[in-house]
């Protein structure tokens, strides 16, 4: 289990549905209008040294549902203005600097550790789950300094890389209405 994510009774301002409708527009792999944003489901990772927030929120546009990670930083993270989605106003912490996490080196050896360890999503302090992520696991080999992994966006079933077979993935399931949903989230090559 990749830990306890402390989920803190708090108000958001702007919310996170309000922060990526405007981002959202700006990405080459978001299609939909950005003003009928609904959240499907999400999960989350725990920083091991309890700094960074890590979530994964599962949003919906004109029908196509979309992956967004997020971290959460009380500091602006070096070098990452172009992975700066906004900031929010947390009741309880104050400013936290909101990131599109594949930009986050925290979130991406976070990723790459539950992917390789066959781990899962971290238990919430408080509230239900709306999602389980479950990592393949890999056997180590020689040219893992060779290493790369993409998160899938788009959750279609279309968009998941598939030339060659990946060393493991990440895959994540939720309920969608009635049915049972299960995606490849990332591929590790």
């Amino acid at each position: 289990m990749s830990g306890t994510a402390e989920i803190h009774d708090a108000t958001l301002t702007p919310s996170k549905l309000e922060l990526l409708a405007g981002w959202l527009p700006q990405q080459s792999w978001f299609t939909g209008p950005a003003d009928d944003l609904e959240r499907v489901a999400s999960y989350r990772f725990v920083d091991p040294d309890g700094e960074v927030g890590i979530e994964t929120i599962l949003v919906r546009s004109a029908g196509v549902t979309y992956q967004v990670p997020l971290t959460y930083r009380g500091e602006p993270l070096a070098d990452a203005e172009d992975s700066l989605i906004g900031t929010m106003e947390h009741s309880a912490l104050g400013t936290r600097y909101t990131y599109d996490a594949v930009g986050d080196p925290v979130y991406v050896v976070e990723l790459l550790r539950v992917i390789h360890e066959g781990d899962n999503e971290a238990e919430l302090s408080r509230g239900e789950k709306s999602m389980t992520v479950l990592g393949s696991g890999i056997v180590p080999v020689s040219n893992a300094a060779t290493e790369s992994v993409r998160v899938v966006r788009v959750l279609d079933g279309a968009h998941v890389p598939g030339n060659r077979t990946p060393l493991g993935t990440l895959t994540g399931s939720w309920t969608d209405g009635d049915a049972t949903v299960e995606q490849v989230l990332a591929v590790l090559r």
